[in-house]
């Protein structure tokens, strides 16, 4: 799999700082004012891109009100229907072109996830720059191999998918050519409890799939977002709404717009932290090695006395011989009368 992909204006991978997505998902609340303004919020946070969902109630399920489509998994949307859910969380596809020319105008990318194979050809038509397929779509194979063949990044969560699962959505990407994959970390809990996260697993990935990882991440908080960089994700996404006490179905799980401007500052103070692997010295860490330690004459000697540990010990600063020296010297002779602070020097023993 390719290592550093383009979405956008953009690359993503190995050299690249993170690629951090706003995922507005149903936080417009059926406004499309609403809409953009998250958009400017992510704008202003410092995000790269906004992901929206496309689908309809009918794309996505069935109108049916059977013990088949009640949700009872113990979420935060129990005692509804699917579909019920996704008429109140489903973003109107007319809104979609100007929602993202509205984020390329502000600087950002803007893709989404397709739910069946009509949205992935209305997001053809749009020409978006990547398809994100979703935890619960990453079983629908055709679905998979209509996007992966269109040569776009593909973007796979993987929050219900077991190791084969993984290994079969990468397998139909390369059947169709398609090297330019993101695996994203994903717990599919809302929120996810952070002990059940296993950000441990996203390094893991990247070796054993020799791919681009990163994270899809519905936990509280900046911490596992910022902890996945270190680890080695090159795409962090996360939800955004405008204020979690407005509601609605994504609204209790989501970032504010102040949290998520946190989140992005210390994951780019991270990549600074986290640098590159090198045992060279800056400047200021040369000019920091004169804090160091080494042999210093700690009482007057007169000519000829014998160097002990009474009068040579190793101190701050680093002005004299190195300490591996100590046991060499020992027992040795000044060549000259020596005042106590001396830096010992080679010129100073007999």
């Amino acid at each position: 799999m390719d290592k550093r992909i383009r979405i956008g204006k953009r690359y993503v991978g190995e050299g690249e700082k993170t690629f951090v997505v706003a995922e507005v998902s149903a936080n417009h609340l059926q406004d499309y004012g609403r809409a953009e303004a998250i958009i400017k919020a992510a704008a202003q946070a410092g995000a790269d891109a906004v992901k929206l969902q496309t689908y309809t109630p009918d794309t996505i399920t069935l109108d049916c009100d059977n013990d088949y489509f009640q949700i009872t998994q113990g979420t935060i949307w129990d005692g509804t229907t699917l579909h019920k859910l996704y008429e109140e969380a489903y973003t109107p596809w007319e809104w979609q072109p100007r929602l993202m020319e509205y984020a390329n105008g502000l600087g950002l990318e803007c893709f989404s996830s397709p739910f069946d194979a009509t949205a992935v050809d209305f997001m053809k038509e749009m020409d978006m720059p990547a398809y994100k397929v979703a935890s619960f779509e990453i079983n629908d194979i055709p679905l998979i191999r209509k996007i992966a063949g269109l040569g776009k990044p593909v973007i796979l969560a993987t929050g219900i998918a077991y190791l084969e699962d993984m290994e079969r959505a990468l397998q139909v990407c390369k059947e169709e050519g398609n090297e330019q994959v993101v695996l994203l970390k994903c717990t599919s809990a809302y929120p996810s409890p952070y002990e059940e996260m296993n950000l441990k697993v996203i390094p893991n990935m990247a070796q054993v799939f020799d791919c681009i990882t990163g994270l899809s991440d519905h936990s509280m908080g900046t911490a596992a977002a910022v902890a996945s960089v270190a680890l080695g994700a090159k795409m962090v996404e996360k939800h955004l709404t405008l204020s979690r006490a407005d509601g609605g179905p994504d609204g209790a799980f989501s970032m504010e717009p102040d949290e998520f401007k946190k989140m992005v500052d210390e994951i780019r103070i991270v990549e600074k932290a986290l640098g590159k692997v090198t045992y060279e010295l800056s400047e200021k860490q040369k000019r920091s090695r004169e804090d160091g330690r080494s042999l210093f004459v700690v009482k007057n000697m007169k000519e000829g006395e014998i160097f002990t540990e009474e009068n040579v010990r190793s101190i701050r600063p680093a002005f004299g011989l190195h300490t591996m020296y100590l046991d060499e010297i020992m027992g040795k002779r000044a060549r000259t009368d020596i005042s106590k602070g001396t830096p010992l020097d080679w010129k100073l023993i007999l």
